[in-house]
């Protein structure tokens, strides 16, 4: 059985770009307590290069990978977006993908708040703020990212292929 997916598309901002054609997709619950699974999952499933730690707490966005957070531990209030954007509420046990060019930031979380993160094919991410001069060569690079080829908790089945199919 599939999970229930929240899924929404961001539009530019005039400052972050964010992504025209695939949607951020917020995986409720979906580990449960189960945190020690998410990282072999996403490492399973060809979303590598991981890390744990924290959201930064100034919008940022990465121009040349999709990235996807999971909460380790403690509870946040994401914006996603830019300014304007959607506040999501993550806990222990979501997950949450980002796709190329979609601005984040923490706005605040518990004090124990970690996320495991990676990036789909180990892409190395560029890590960018807000910057209209660089706007016109951001978008060029989100527009060459590849869509993945397996979701990051279910791997060749699940949400990520259905909702960013082409």
């Amino acid at each position: 059985m599939e999970p229930q997916v929240r899924s929404f598309i961001m539009t530019d901002d005039g400052q972050i770009p964010n992504n025209p054609i695939y949607p951020v997709l917020v995986y409720e619950g979906v580990f449960g307590d189960r945190v020690t699974d998410m990282e072999p999952a996403f490492n399973r499933h060809n979303w590598t290069n991981s890390w744990r730690g924290d959201i930064y707490d100034y919008h940022h966005y990465h121009a040349t990978t999709h990235e996807v957070l999971g909460v380790v531990s403690g509870q946040a209030t994401v914006l996603v977006g830019g300014d304007a954007g959607e506040r999501v509420e993550l806990k222990t046990g979501d997950v949450i993908v980002l796709p190329a060019g979609t601005g984040h930031k923490k706005l605040d979380g518990s004090p124990d708040f970690a996320v495991v993160g990676a990036y789909y094919d180990g892409i190395n991410p560029d890590i960018r703020k807000r910057d209209p001069n660089a706007r016109a060569q951001a978008i060029s690079q989100i527009s060459a990212v590849p869509v993945p080829k397996t979701d990051p908790v279910f791997g060749e089945t699940g949400p990520l292929l259905k909702k960013w199919s082409s």
